[in-house]
């Protein structure tokens, strides 16, 4: 172990770093273990290796400056405790960290680890106290302490050939006027790869033997062109959601369970150029001024990102993904998620045009329904979308997709779901179907139901078809207008005909656990009646939820409808 006292201009010493590696980073980067502030720094400028021999020096930054007792050196040693080390206006002094006399709880603990022949009997404090001159427990929590701060270290010396490499390929895409805005993402990646390349072939027997080459090599291109560590996360069918709560913190869904993932960012700028790739090309922006974005992947995955100053642990990102095949009935079935008789009922409603509010909590699936429920449109109507952040995927010939925009720079030119609701109604529509209603854009739905767009869909968070009802009264008096509560839920039973409740269970299992038929207004207050249930019956021996889907027995009034009007229904799927 040895130790670099950092001391400014005046001979004031700011700080005292100990370095228990072989090889201690000098820049103003966050991966570098002495980290210097200033404009003249570079993000990786030089190391202190440790040897047999001693102490050394290396310059790391072409660009950068480094002086040992006024002489410019781009490798000095071995140092010694005299020699100033001069760095953009630090002085550094290095030199070996004298050992406690007879009382090192890190000797002792190699004395102990080494110790091979000491008996059970050494477990015994005092028996420990006279073979390795220490308390036990002064060795293992100087132990603890020295291993957390080796981790560290290691976390922080295995981004440093990353960020090299990433800094001299930026130095070497500014020295060729590299045209970016001109060139396809093919392109882009193709000519950034054959740079890395080079650049990585230069440092010759530079890179350690336990750095792979090929895979610094892919690291650096998705760090340069793409979402940096998030690209194995998003190949990975598997994962379905992507947290980062900080550069270094990553947790990721698998099967509905959260676990923490091993990948990490190198910084907290490395994230934030990550947002950027995301948002950029939408048209949106995410900075001080406007620090929350919604926006998708290429692939429709939703993606929220909040920074400082609103997070305060830095940026973060939560990427939920899409699957790459668009998930059919028969998948929902298989999944467990819903029955065959519901499907039938679904089907037959879509097709009917009943008006269909999909409800359900956060990540309980609604999105992946509406898409399923979408799929029973026939192919000849005109289906109009209003999304915020576009999800939807329709197959439908006849499709107009239609994205809420925020405001600019000045605070102007946004456009909401409420706007694009009220656009659609002049577009011709035979559907409508709006990702998600969360404001005063629900009475305009409602509307829209009610004035001949029959079969609309939409979603809303709720925790029971009954709470929906409540909230998309609330919602109508978010829009502004001064309506009595009882002409509001005569909208709301006159305008939805199903509601369809999505829950997810703790297990990370999503079921439909309510098909509900809006039946009226009576006494003030909107009848509802359960057509389709979903009864927990208990867990299996593997903490799966367990239960089963039930028809309640009860027919809707629109198939008594349906089957006068001479339509063909199944009528057995109503049976208990």
């Amino acid at each position: 172990m040895f130790s670099v006292v950092i001391k400014n201009g005046k001979g004031e010493t700011l700080d005292t770093i100990e370095c228990p590696v072989d090889v201690c980073a000098i820049g103003k980067a966050r991966s570098n273990l002495v980290q210097l502030r200033g404009w003249r720094v570079a993000p990786q400028h030089a190391e202190i290796h440790r040897t047999s021999e001693g102490l050394f020096l290396e310059r790391v930054s072409q660009k950068a400056s480094v002086e040992v007792n006024g002489n410019s050196v781009d490798h000095y040693g071995p140092l010694h405790t005299s020699d100033q080390i001069y760095i953009a206006g630090y002085y550094l002094q290095v030199g070996e960290m004298a050992r406690r006399a007879g009382n090192d709880p890190r000797e002792a603990l190699a004395r102990l680890s080494s110790a091979a022949t000491l008996r059970d009997e050494d477990d015994d404090e005092d028996h420990l106290k006279t073979v390795i001159g220490v308390p036990r427990h002064a060795v293992l929590e100087e132990s603890e302490v020295l291993s957390k701060t080796l981790l560290e270290l290691r976390h922080k010396d295995k981004f440093k050939w990353r960020n090299r490499v990433h800094e001299e390929l930026l130095a070497a895409m500014d020295l060729r006027r590299t045209d970016i805005s001109s060139m396809s993402e093919e392109d882009l990646r193709k000519h950034v790869k054959g740079l890395i390349k080079e650049i990585i072939n230069g440092l010759g027997g530079k890179l350690p033997s336990d750095v792979d080459p090929e895979r610094l090599a892919k690291e650096v291109l998705d760090e340069a062109v793409g979402l940096g560590p998030l690209e194995d996360l998003l190949a990975d069918e598997t994962v379905t959601e992507i947290m980062v709560n900080k550069y270094d913190d990553i947790y990721i869904e698998r099967a509905g369970r959260l676990t923490k993932s091993e990948v990490t960012f190198s910084s907290d700028d490395a994230v934030m150029s990550a947002i950027e790739r995301i948002v950029s090309p939408l048209g949106r922006r995410i900075d001080e001024s406007s620090p929350m974005v919604d926006a998708r992947l290429k692939d429709g995955s939703r993606v929220n990102a909040i920074i400082p100053p609103l997070a305060l642990r830095g940026p973060c990102v939560t990427i939920r993904k899409f699957s790459k095949k668009k998930l059919t009935a028969d998948d929902l079935i298989g999944f467990g998620a819903i029955s065959q008789p519901m499907i039938d009922f679904l089907k037959i409603a879509v097709a009917q045009r009943r008006n269909i509010v999909i409800s359900g909590g956060t990540g309980s699936g609604k999105t992946t329904l509406l898409n399923m429920l979408s799929s029973f449109i026939p192919p000849d109507e005109r289906i109009v979308t209003v999304e915020d952040a576009a999800e939807l995927k329709l197959d439908q010939p006849h499709l107009v997709s239609l994205e809420a925009r925020p405001p600019n720079l000045e605070g102007k030119g946004a456009v909401t779901i409420r706007d694009l609701v009220k656009n659609c109604l002049r577009m011709r529509p035979d559907r409508i179907v709006v990702g998600e209603c969360r404001g005063g854009e629900a009475l305009d739905m409602l509307q829209a139901m009610n004035t001949g767009h029959d079969g609309s869909l939409t979603t809303a968070h709720a925790n029971t078809p009954r709470d929906l009802v409540s909230r998309l009264e609330v919602m109508v008096m978010m829009s502004g207008m001064d309506l009595p509560i009882q002409a509001i839920r005569e909208q709301v039973a006159s305008a939805v005909d199903l509601v369809v409740q999505q829950t997810r269970f703790p297990d990370g299992s999503r079921r439909v656990v309510n098909i509900s038929e809006v039946t009226g207004v009576e006494g003030g207050t909107v009848q509802m009646q359960d057509i389709f249930v979903f009864n927990q019956t208990g867990f299996n021996d593997k903490g799966r939820v367990v239960g089963e889907f039930k028809a309640t027995g009860r027919v809707p009034e629109f198939y008594e409808e349906l089957r006068s009007r001479g339509v063909k229904v199944d009528m057995s799927i109503f049976g208990r």
